[in-house]
């Protein structure tokens, strides 16, 4: 199964780590996608961590990052600086999508 998980909040970072690590442990494929304030989570060890793990694909809306002023610069290469075509192709290719 792939899980979608589109972050537009930055409140809920354990949330979120618990839930990809959860999912991935049961064998599933996670797409993380980040908009608005979730934008604010890529400045996050934790967070930025989760691109690393097999299984996880992460990207980001570019407009929402700068709009805020979210730095994007030296983020991890699996990070994908993307629009919301990304967050189309995750609703898409995704089975179930929570937002947090």
């Amino acid at each position: 199964m792939k899980l979608g998980i589109l972050v537009n909040t930055d409140r809920h970072l354990a949330d979120v780590t618990g839930v990809v690590k959860a999912a991935l442990a049961k064998g599933h494929e996670v797409i993380l996608f980040n908009m608005d304030d979730g934008t604010k989570l890529l400045g996050t060890p934790e967070f930025k961590e989760l691109c690393t793990m097999q299984g996880v694909s992460m990207s980001f809306c570019d407009h929402s990052a700068k709009h805020i002023g979210v730095a994007t610069e030296g983020l991890p290469q699996e990070i994908v600086c993307g629009s919301q075509y990304n967050n189309a192709v995750m609703m898409h290719d995704a089975d179930r999508v929570i937002v947090l």
